[in-house]
């Protein structure tokens, strides 16, 4: 019977990848299951064979490790040259969205207050 090994929403896709190379590596087979037509389903990795869960949770947890160390020296190092995302790098990348998304919360905040508001006048 199958066993899920690793829920896949919102992995990077070169973690995807680097995942199925440990596994094609190390003899442990799996297979994919998406989100579905209208992603509303958990994509998932599976085994196929129970009895190797316990050697692939050890793989992935080393992998997990060494990818947590290896991400975190590329963004210091970005932020060391100054190349690291800032929240107003984000903003400028797409400003339409950025102004959109403040509209929505001022509104949100308006509609929430000025019942409050009213009350006390």
């Amino acid at each position: 019977m199958a066993t899920q090994l690793v829920k896949l929403r919102n992995v990077p896709e070169d973690e995807l990848e680097e995942i199925y190379a440990l596994m094609e590596a190390n003899d442990i087979e799996v297979y994919e299951t998406s989100a579905g037509n209208w992603g509303i389903s958990m994509p998932a990795l599976w085994l196929r064979h129970d009895e190797q869960l316990t050697k692939a949770k050890n793989i992935l947890k080393e992998y997990e490790t060494e990818r947590f160390q290896r991400m975190r020296e590329q963004y210091e190092a970005r932020k060391e040259a100054g190349k690291a995302r800032t929240f107003l790098d984000i903003a400028r990348e797409n400003p339409v969205r950025y102004i959109a998304y403040l509209v929505m919360i001022l509104a949100l905040l308006y509609i929430s207050t000025v019942p409050f508001i009213s009350l006390m006048t």
